[in-house]
């Protein structure tokens, strides 16, 4: 039971940060959907080929909409990017791989933050 407790409490903490991120530094879904890095997330969380496809899909219109509404400055429809990405990427995964989405941008957005600030 308190396997259990302890996962959930880690999904959640996970989850949180990813929501936690300055709005403005979306540049992780760009990073995301680079050819090298598509390639690493891939094999990382074991897809099989649909998945991909369908992971490149979301990430290719995740980017293309952050970069119209950066253009506009508008905070709202990253927002609604952000959960777009987030809500079909969890679709398309199983609950591990989702785990290690999340995971692997967390990593991205802690080490954006750290070179960032030096």
């Amino acid at each position: 039971m308190k396997k259990i407790f302890v996962l959930v409490m880690v999904m959640v903490a996970t989850a949180t940060s990813v929501f936690a991120f300055d709005q403005n530094e979306f540049n992780v879904f760009t990073k995301l959907n680079n050819k090298s890095t598509f390639k690493a997330l891939v094999r990382y969380l074991d897809v099989n080929n649909d998945q991909a496809d369908q992971l490149k899909e979301v990430f290719t219109l995740t980017e293309d909409v952050l970069k119209s509404a950066k253009k506009t400055d508008n905070n709202a429809i990253e927002e609604n990017v952000l959960k777009y990405n987030l809500k079909n990427t969890k679709s398309i995964l199983s609950e591990n791989q989702y785990k290690k989405y999340l995971e692997a941008l967390n990593v991205t957005l802690y080490n954006n933050e750290m070179f960032s600030k030096k």
